[in-house]
């Protein structure tokens, strides 16, 4: 059985797709990055079904370019991502190494 053919869309239309830093990033312990609130509501015992935690995720850290490539293969126009703050700032400015996975996903 076939799939039904994708609807063609009108003029001007933008196809674009989403994520959370918690729910795609993963590398929660990576490169300096501090625990966010997530992190510590996730790895309190009884607050999430079966324990799970936003450790690994999608790996999104790690799969960045491979994801990209997805999007872009199914005709993805726009992608809007965002960034852990504890990535960016465990207690300090901005890390160098998010800077420069910032700058290379971007």
């Amino acid at each position: 059985m076939s799939s039904p053919p994708f609807p063609v869309m009108p003029a001007g239309f933008r196809l674009a797709a989403a994520t959370a830093a918690y729910q795609i990033e993963g590398a929660h312990d990576e490169d300096g990055r501090g625990p966010s609130i997530w992190d510590t509501f996730s790895h309190t015992p009884g607050r999430t079904l079966g324990g799970a935690t936003g450790d690994t995720a999608c790996d999104h850290y790690h799969r960045y370019r491979e994801d990209v490539a997805l999007l872009r293969g199914l005709g993805v126009d726009s992608y809007r991502f965002s960034i852990a703050g504890a990535a960016c700032c465990p207690r300090a400015p901005v890390r160098s190494t998010t800077r420069a996975w910032t700058s290379t996903t971007v």
